[in-house]
This record gives C-alpha cells, structure tokens and sequence, in this order.
C-alpha cells in the first residue's frame, strides 16, 4: 500500500493509504493507540482494521500521530493530536471529494481521539471504538453522540476495567437516534494480544451489518508491500 506523506499543523506526518478504485467509496481513518507507550500505525490491531476496512471497498488511511515514526512535531497529550486526525480526514477528502461518508476506527487512546473527531465532522456516519480509556479521559465531550457505533473490549482488562466501559456504553445507550452495539471478548487483556482475530472477527461483522456488504465479495487486498517493509508490529 502507497506510503504517504501529508501536512499536518505541527510538519509532516506519515501514513499509509490504500486508495479505492471507486471514487465515491466511503472513507475509514484508523487511529492508533498512545504514541508514549509504544503506538504506532503499525500496531497489529490497527494494521488488520485497515486491511478490514479496505477489502470492503473503502479508501482507507492510517498514520502516525506527530513525534512518532517519521511524523514531524511532539506528543501533545491529545490535543494535537485531535488536530492531526482532523488535518488526516480533512487530506484524504480533499482527492476522495465524492465519498458519501466516513468511519473511524480508533484503538486505545486513538478510541479517544476518534471519538472526539466524530463529534466536530458531521460527515461521519459510523465508528468503531476499541478499549476506549474511559477511566483514564473524559468522555463528556459526548453529549449527544451523533453517530452509531461499535464499542467492544476485553473481558480482562485491567488496564481500562469493564465497569467504566460500561458506564460509557450506559450514558450512550441512553441517548435517542443512534445505536451503541457493545461486544466483550471473553479472556482478552487491554492488548487483545490472544485474541485479535476474534477482536477483528466482530469488529468485521459489525461493519458488514451496518453497510450491508457480502463477506463472499472481500477484495483481494495485497499486503505485501507493508509486510516487506516489516510495518506490522507484533
């Protein structure tokens, strides 16, 4: 897949883009988790959403928030951050100005951040949060929610507990015109570190259900350009 480099508010930033051949394919941007402990937009979780969203037709971006990789700029504890994602989504649109809407799909702390996004781009009609730190950021910006959404984490997280995920998933239930599925993956840790096909199985259902997409007619995405390169982090 094409390695990318686009401006961001704080210099460069690197991505990876998998183009669709259909100009008003639908886009989906792929958020990764804390750039302090070790997120990048190879982190295997975030690496497998992309190649999900993409061999469902999407044009499909991920890259590196500012200080990581080759990304230009310092962590920003979330608000520049916000601003890199923003200036992503607003990159990709600029040569896919025909795509009828976008999706978000964040991990960990790029759950937060995307979910922040959501909130400012009315364009976007669904998204898919992976352990959401609810216990570690405030997610009051949500009031209301404006769009449908997947929630799911592990059943053994001790890092983010099921309890405040839970009052998350509550408070958002609660409100009127959308829908919050929530899915929990029985044994898996913050990390999903066994369990990551299962993780990439439901978010996968989710999305066929949501745009009514036939899993016999998957694209036959090639990966090989970012496994040559070592991209995925294990």
């Amino acid at each position: 897949m094409p390695e990318v480099i686009f401006n961001g508010p704080a210099g460069r930033l690197e991505g990876r883009l998998h183009p669709s051949k259909n100009r008003k394919a639908p886009i989906a941007l792929i958020l990764h988790p804390h750039p302090r402990f070790g997120g990048t937009m190879n982190n295997e979780i975030i690496y497998h959403l992309y190649y999900m969203f993409a061999r469902r037709g999407f044009t499909v971006l991920r890259f590196n928030f500012r200080g990581v990789g080759r990304s230009q700029g310092q962590f920003d504890h979330g608000v520049g951050e916000l601003s890199d994602a923003a200036a992503a989504l607003d990159w990709v649109q600029t040569f896919h100005s025909e795509a009828p809407g976008v999706w978000i799909a964040g991990f960990s702390f790029g759950a937060w951040i995307g979910m922040q996004l959501l909130m400012r781009r009315p364009e976007v009609e669904g998204f898919i949060s992976i352990a959401p730190p609810a216990n570690l950021y405030d997610f009051s910006f949500l009031a209301p929610c404006p769009s449908s959404g997947l929630i799911t984490h592990g059943g053994m997280d001790k890092v983010v507990p099921h309890k405040d995920v839970q009052a998350l998933v509550d408070k958002l239930k609660t409100q009127k015109g959308i829908v919050i599925d929530q899915e929990i993956i029985p044994g898996a840790n913050h990390f999903f570190k066994e369990e990551t096909d299962q993780l990439i199985n439901v978010c996968a259902n989710y999305l066929d259900q949501r745009i009514g997409f036939d899993s016999s007619q998957l694209l036959d995405v090639t990966d090989s350009d970012d496994k040559s390169e070592d991209a995925i982090q294990l």
